[in-house]
């Protein structure tokens, strides 16, 4: 399997977490739990496969993408599908870095997987046909590293206030969330109204998802795990409180987690994967 990532330049890399392309992809399910990272997605198909996603509780298929689409911020697990011999090219911005690409609030992308096209009319599927020409990583990467200038407009990038706050929460404890909330300089109303315009959720939810996936994290480097202890160190007032978080955003209480050896990768957990 072929899998490239991108470094990019400034000051893409201030907005975006990730460009990659990964080739020949051989997964050994065929349905994939994906839980909220706190990251806005454009997706490129490069193989002709249409995807699925699929009812959480019934794991039927609820619709269907092809070519390319935008996956915006889930509160959230979703189900999607995963197939043999893929390619597909990811843009995955950072938490706040869409707006000044998007040109229009995240908010309204809020659990939503949308095709491109209604969001960005051809240019994405334009984009895909560079995309498709191209035969090696490096020169689909200069494809999107051109898409990305064209689009970005430095008016739009977040105030520095809300990139501060938001470094603080990417940083440190969930035990500091109130403290960090205090140092922002405007009202409360007022980080509300700017995270949704520039990051689709609340400040809360999105710390929530950070203290999430920081304990994916730690699990995932851990031989033995004591779930108290995680609990603990991760700021939930007791285990309960912590076990009701973890099955919100995975679907799984942590030891059917464990038991399942989802602990191996920490955001893709498979679903039919022969036993």
């Amino acid at each position: 399997m072929l899998f490239e990532t991108h470094t990019l330049s400034p000051p893409f890399d201030q907005y975006v977490e990730s460009v990659f392309h990964f080739k020949d992809f051989i997964p050994d399910h065929s349905i994939e739990r994906v839980i909220p990272t706190g990251h806005i997605f454009i997706i490129f198909e490069l193989d002709g496969i249409k995807r699925n996603t699929f009812d959480n509780t019934t794991l039927k298929p609820n619709a269907e993408f092809t070519k390319v689409w935008v996956s915006g911020m889930h509160r959230n697990y979703i189900s999607i599908s995963a197939h043999q011999q893929s390619e597909m090219f990811v843009i995955q911005f950072k938490a706040f870095g869409a707006h000044p690409f998007f040109h229009f609030p995240i908010e309204e992308l809020n659990e939503k997987i949308l095709p491109a096209e209604a969001i960005f009319d051809q240019e994405l599927l334009e984009l895909r046909q560079l995309l498709l020409e191209k035969e090696s990583s490096v020169e689909k990467f200069e494809c999107g590293d051109r898409w990305l200038k064209a689009r970005f407009n430095e008016n739009l990038a977040p105030p520095v206030e809300l990139l501060n706050l938001m470094g603080q929460l990417q940083r440190e404890s969930a035990s500091s969330y109130q403290d960090i909330m205090d140092t922002y300089p405007h009202t409360q109303k007022h980080l509300i109204d700017q995270c949704k315009k520039y990051i689709g959720l609340t400040p809360k939810y999105y710390q929530r998802i950070l203290r999430f996936n920081e304990i994916l994290q730690q699990i995932q480097k851990k031989e033995k795990i004591v779930w108290s202890h995680v609990a603990y160190q991760c700021g939930y007032a007791d285990q309960s409180h912590f076990i009701k978080e973890f099955k919100h955003f995975s679907g799984f209480n942590p030891q059917e987690f464990i038991a399942q050896d989802f602990n191996q990768d920490p955001n893709f957990f498979p679903l039919d994967r022969p036993g």
